[in-house]
């Protein structure tokens, strides 16, 4: 339901232009299929977490078979990847996982989103380019 509910970008000119448009805030687009159940499990908590970060980031979904110009440029294998942008910049997170490029895994809490966005975003304000998350997830998630 909630990527029903999230603004879709549907070709490669929006999600440019979703990233390019915002000045100060954090952009995050969750990449995927919006058929996927990680994909639909996320999808609820960005839902989730929206209204409460709208001040300080703009969520957006974007369709890999709809828009498959990103995939080999920000390599899209895995079912969801969520990436961060801030000033047209691609922000890093180092969430433990060697991965600091994006967000590949489903997150099962709001207030883990809500933290990683923030933890993000005041690194960012700052000009860091890599930001270390909140929570290690080195030992939480198995791949």
């Amino acid at each position: 339901m909630g990527s029903i509910l999230l603004p879709h970008l549907r070709t490669g000119w929006h999600v440019d232009q979703a990233i390019l448009s915002e000045e100060d805030r954090l952009v995050v687009i969750r990449f995927g299929r919006d058929h996927d159940p990680d994909c639909m499990r996320m999808d609820e908590i960005l839902y989730g977490v929206a209204d409460k970060v709208r001040n300080f980031a703009a969520i957006y979904v974007c369709d890999i078979d709809e828009v498959p110009a990103f995939n080999q440029i920000y390599e899209l294998y895995d079912p969801v990847t969520v990436m961060f942008f801030f000033r047209n910049k691609h922000m890093l997170c180092d969430f433990g996982t060697g991965n600091n490029n994006k967000l590949n895994f489903v997150l099962e809490n709001k207030q883990e989103m809500i933290d990683i966005i923030e933890a993000i975003y005041r690194g960012a304000r700052k000009g860091k380019g890599l930001v270390m998350s909140p929570i290690d997830y080195s030992t939480k998630h198995k791949y």
